[in-house]
């Protein structure tokens, strides 16, 4: 466990409520998204676990068979079965269905939270936020490449956004900060309304 981890570790220790979430990018979008809705998450710590495959670890601490917090999350549809697993382990209930799963306050992207957003915004929007943080100059450059010349526009942007490190996170919140409320990603909206 890195520095990083640890320290969200510990403020989680002290929160009423942990959202567990796989990285950085997870805890800039749902903190911008909260504080859009007027939220100062008080008494909540967004936890980044560092990866969908430390989820039980992290349960097994905080749940109920640990130091009982209310412990909720955001996790990738494909690692599913790395929480449906957390979640036994740590005593939330055994092969719980992903209603099960979000009636716990556990919540499934499609493919990730990055799909989740381009999708919500649409291409325009997300290439006005690229332009907006200087980077479109990049962008265009990126889909000139020839791996990247079939591919339909928002699954380039999905590329481009991952391809350079703490691009990530940083395009997580200015994605969030550019959605109309009525249009945030379902599974962000039900994750918030958990809180």
């Amino acid at each position: 466990m890195d520095l990083r981890t640890t320290l969200d570790l510990a403020a989680g220790l002290d929160a009423a409520t942990v959202v567990l979430v796989e990285g950085d990018s997870d805890r800039r979008a749902l903190a911008a998204l909260a504080r859009r809705r007027g939220s100062r998450l008080d008494g909540v710590a967004v936890v980044p676990m560092g990866g969908i495959t430390n989820v039980s670890h992290f349960l097994e601490l905080l749940g109920p068979r640990g130091l009982g917090r209310r412990v909720v999350g955001l996790y990738d549809a494909a690692e599913e079965a790395y929480v449906r697993r957390g979640l036994a382990r740590a005593g939330f209930g055994a092969d719980l269905s992903r209603a099960a799963m979000a009636r716990l306050g556990f919540h499934a992207c499609c493919a990730d939270l990055e799909d989740e957003l381009i999708r919500s915004l649409g291409t325009p929007v997300v290439e006005q936020v690229v332009a907006a943080a200087g980077d479109l100059r990049s962008f265009r450059l990126f889909q000139r490449q020839p791996a990247q010349q079939a591919r339909p526009v928002p699954a380039q942007l999905h590329r481009f956004i991952g391809t350079r490190s703490g691009r990530k996170s940083q395009y997580a919140g200015l994605l969030a900060d550019a959605l109309d409320p009525a249009r945030v990603p379902a599974p962000l909206d039900r994750l918030l309304a958990h809180l």
